[in-house]
């Protein structure tokens, strides 16, 4: 009876999912939280993800979630669907297939592959996704980032290596006099004011010195000059590093720097206006919204400058009921940005939503304000 139970459960809530919409009606808006459905009226199955452009169409990678508590786990892989209006979606399928069950792969069936972000490498002609990945049946200790790549925007991508980045390298805004210190994360009460300066002075960094750093939520970014960056929530969650790629994407080359240390971030999104950069974040608290927060810069290095959390109006505390996950430029269109969020659905995973909002600048910070609906034209 629980068998058959369950069996009705999950199938009544994948049902949910096939929307009365005609496969052949276009939508016009974007309707922030609701659900998005694509060409064939399914809800989209791409969380915590990121957009790709290329050749006038848009990418949207992200996880492929399942039905229930286990559908935050890799049962399936990664998504992608494509765009050319960043309204109308269609399926072009699983991308990114976790390998089997029992096979040992760092990518098996049952492990976590979160965030998932593809940029393309002009120089090699590669398609290049890197994600946060967690080893099957380790929780979140392993803390790694992983690699896989493809000659197309659509796959497949062939998982490459997963690792913990920049073993054996300082930050390059560390004071050499830190290197030295031999206080371990036990000596000291969690928390308290003497903890959080030791953690800003390098505590988890000479930690994980060796093995090299933890790396949870992530984003990439390229910039003008085409060298990329990896950027991730590291030590415990409690530090962000961005760290420089090789010129193929595939590696990374030891130059990399502390963000907001002790600062607790995660869910990093970023985007760059007027040759000032722009990061948004999130707190932490687990599969729970709170308020966001940003920073800017002159340099992607740092210093990073504290802004505030950039949502306004009902429902900024908690930042719209969602979490960052990227930053979409929208293509032909001066200084339009997008903010792209997921609404987490731990209990039955593959009912997350979508908030996508417009960003504006008023004084010099980004700002999210709720629109129940809108369109592209809000940029014009």
């Amino acid at each position: 009876m629980k068998t058959l139970f369950s069996f009705i459960l999950i199938f009544g809530s994948a049902c949910h999912f096939v929307l009365a919409q005609s496969a052949s009606e276009k939508q016009a808006v974007i309707r922030p939280g609701e659900l998005w459905p694509d060409s064939e009226g399914v809800h989209i199955n791409a969380h915590g993800g990121g957009i790709l452009f290329y050749e006038g169409v848009y990418y949207w990678f992200g996880e492929h979630k399942t039905a229930g508590r286990m559908g935050n786990r890799a049962m399936v892989g990664v998504g992608c669907y494509s765009s050319t209006d960043l309204v109308n979606w269609k399926n072009e399928g699983v991308v990114l297939t976790v390998d089997a069950e029992g096979s040992g792969s760092d990518i098996e069936k049952g492990s976590v592959i979160e965030r998932p972000k593809v940029i393309f490498n002009e120089k090699t002609g590669k398609f290049v996704m890197w994600f946060h990945l967690e080893l099957k049946s380790q929780g979140y200790d392993a803390a790694r980032t992983a690699l896989a790549v493809s000659d197309s925007p659509t796959g497949p991508y062939v998982f490459e290596k997963s690792l913990r980045p920049n073993p054996k390298t300082w930050p390059l805004n560390f004071d050499s006099s830190w290197k030295e210190k031999t206080i371990t994360e036990h000596a000291l009460e969690s928390w308290s004011d003497e903890w959080k300066k030791e953690v800003a002075e390098g505590l988890f960094i000479r930690r994980d010195f060796e093995s090299g750093q933890m790396a949870r939520d992530m984003t990439l970014y390229v910039d003008e000059d085409g060298k990329a960056y990896h950027i991730f929530s590291s030590e415990e969650n409690l530090t962000l590093h961005i760290a420089e790629l090789t010129d193929d994407y595939l590696d990374f080359t030891g130059k990399w720097a502390v963000i907001e240390p002790a600062g607790h971030n995660e869910a990093p999104a970023v985007f760059k206006q007027d040759g000032k950069y722009y990061l948004i974040t999130s707190g932490c608290t687990g599969w729970d919204p709170n308020a966001a927060r940003s920073f800017a810069a002159d340099d992607l290095f740092g210093p990073w400058t504290a802004l505030g959390n950039p949502a306004l109006g009902e429902g900024a505390e908690l930042t719209f009921d969602s979490q960052s996950t990227f930053i979409v430029p929208v293509q032909g269109k001066k200084d339009a940005f997008i903010f792209m969020a997921d609404r987490w659905r731990p209990q039955n995973a593959i009912d997350g939503r979508y908030v996508w909002l417009p960003i504006k600048m008023k004084d010099g910070r980004p700002i999210l304000e709720w629109m129940e609906e809108w369109d592209l034209s809000y940029f014009d």
